[in-house]
């Protein structure tokens, strides 16, 4: 599996590049219920493998319920992430299944 390549920014990761991809349009959960955040989807450029999708503790801009101040995910943010997927096991040269982890504040887990 791969995320499209229309929209994604680069980033380079303890000196690999990933590609990284925040869905412009709410889905409708993330529309229309509490707790629809951002996810990001990250993959590596060359030899793409199993892609990561991290799902954050910040809502999406678009959403209906705004409870919560609308924070900004930054390069630096999405290379702490990567980085902390790949402690947990996410290997990005691999195929497989996606790699799914949820942030809650500083800490992530896999889910």
């Amino acid at each position: 599996m791969s995320i499209p390549k229309k929209g994604t920014r680069k980033i380079i990761v303890d000196g690999e590049p990933f590609l990284w991809l925040i869905r412009r349009q709410p889905t409708y959960t993330q529309e229309c219920f509490h707790g629809g955040n951002r996810h990001v989807a990250v993959a590596r450029v060359a030899k793409p493998g199993s892609v990561l999708v991290i799902i954050t503790d910040r809502p999406h801009p678009q959403g209906l319920v705004r409870k919560q101040e609308v924070k900004p995910v930054t390069p630096s943010d999405v290379t702490q992430w990567i980085q902390q997927a790949m402690q947990l096991g996410w290997q990005p040269m691999r195929s497989g299944i996606t790699f799914n982890v949820q942030i809650a504040g500083q800490c992530m887990e896999k889910i």
